[in-house]
C-alpha cells in the first residue's frame, strides 16, 4: 500500500491529570506532559506507517520551533514529509489538550498553516504511484479543491478518502459536497454525521451521505465501535456494525485517525468491509490505551495479535 496523506498536520501537546484550571498565576503539577504528531492527515500517517504502509504526507507547516519538532516525529515513525511545504508568515498547527481525570478532553488548537495550504501547494504529479489518497480536512480546501484533488487521484487509478476535522454542522456538508462523488470511502464520526444530516440514527445518517455521493460511510461511534453503510450501482447494499474493544481508556485523542488508518489498511490487504472495520477499531483501542497516536509500539502484527486475544464490547 502506497499512500498520500493530504491536508491537517498539527502538533499535539497532551496533559495528563487536569483537573481545573490554577487561579490567577498560581501553578499545578500534573501526571505527565507529551508531544505527538496528529491531525486528520499527520495522525493518520503515523497509524498507517505502522501498519506496514508506504506513507508521504502532502501540507503545511510554518518555520518554527514547532514543525522541527512535527517533522522531526513524523520521519521517526518512517513518514515521508519531503512534501509538507512551509509556510514562513504562518505558525505550525498546534493543540494543548488537558486531559480530565474521567477521560475529557477539551482542546485549545490554532489553525496556523494549515489555514494556508492550496492546492497550488500540492505538484499533483506526486501522487503518480500511489494506490490510495487519503484527503484528511477538506474544509480547508474547500469543496471544489478537494473534489479536484480527489478526481485527480481517481484518474490514476488510486482510491481515495475523505475524513472532515470539523464538527458536524449542515453548512459545512454543503461547503464541502463536490467532494462527495468523488470519495470512495468517507471516515466521519458519529456526531458529525447526525451534526451534518439531522438524521435520527446513525445508520440515517451514514445512508444520507452515501445518498450525496460518497460511496461508503465508516463512522466511528466511541465505545460502540463503528457503522459502515455502502453502496454499489447507486444503491445502498449494505450496511453493518462492528463493536468495539473491551480497553481501559487513556486517551480517546486521535481515536479516529487511528480508525481511519486501520480502516484503510484493512482494505488494502484484501478483506472486506467488516474485516476492515474491525481492524479500524483494534487499531483506535491502541491509541486509546495512550496519549497519542504515536503512543506505545503496536505494529500490524501486534494489532492482528490483539484482535484474537481481546474480546469485544456486546
Amino acid at each position: 500500500m502506497k499512500i498520500a496523506t493530504v491536508g491537517v498536520h498539527v502538533l499535539d501537546t497532551h496533559v495528563i491529570g487536569i483537573e481545573s484550571i490554577p487561579a490567577g498565576s498560581d501553578g499545578q503539577l500534573v501526571e505527565t506532559i507529551r508531544m505527538s504528531p496528529a491531525g486528520t492527515a499527520g495522525g493518520t500517517a503515523v497509524v498507517l506507517s505502522r501498519l506496514g504502509a508506504e506513507v508521504a504526507s502532502y501540507g503545511a507547516v510554518g518555520a518554527d520551533p514547532i514543525a522541527t519538532t512535527l517533522l522531526a516525529l513524523l520521519e521517526g515513525e518512517g513518514v515521508d514529509v519531503s512534501g509538507l511545504v512551509t509556510k514562513p508568515d504562518q505558525q505550525t498547527s498546534s493543540s494543548v489538550i488537558p486531559v480530565r481525570p474521567n477521560g475529557d478532553r477539551p482542546a485549545w488548537h490554532c489553525i496556523g498553516a494549515n489555514g494556508a495550504f492550496t492546492l497550488d501547494d500540492l505538484d499533483l504529479s506526486l501522487l503518480d504511484g500511489c494506490t490510495h489518497v487519503h484527503l484528511g480536512g477538506p474544509e480547508f480546501l474547500g469543496g471544489e479543491a478537494a473534489g479536484k484533488l480527489l478526481a485527480h487521484a481517481r484518474s490514476i487509478g488510486a482510491t481515495t478518502s475523505l475524513d472532515i476535522l470539523a464538527p458536524g454542522d449542515p453548512d459545512m456538508l454543503a461547503w464541502i459536497a463536490d467532494a462527495l462523488p468523488q470519495t470512495d470511502y468517507l471516515l466521519p464520526n458519529d456526531e458529525q454525521v447526525l451534526g451534518f444530516t439531522g438524521a435520527a440514527s446513525l445508520e440515517d445518517g451514514c445512508r444520507a451521505l452515501v445518498e450525496a455521493g460518497a460511496g461508503c460511510v465508516a463512522a466511528t461511534a466511541g465505545s460502540r465501535g463503528a457503522v459502515v453503510v455502502a453502496r454499489g450501482n447507486g444503491d445502498v447494499v449494505e450496511t453493518l456494525e462492528v463493536p468495539a474493544y473491551e480497553i481501559e481508556v487513556v486517551d480517546t485523542t486521535g481515536c479516529g485517525d487511528a480508525f481511519s488508518a486501520g480502516f484503510l489498511r484493512g482494505l488494502s490487504l484484501g478483506g472486506g468491509l467488516r474485516s476492515a472495520a474491525d481492524l479500524g477499531c483494534a487499531t483506535a483501542a491502541q491509541v486509546a490505551q495512550g496519549l497519542g497516536t504515536d503512543a506505545g509500539s503496536y505494529t500490524l502484527a501486534s494489532v492482528q495479535q490483539f484482535m484474537t486475544t481481546t474480546p469485544t464490547r456486546g
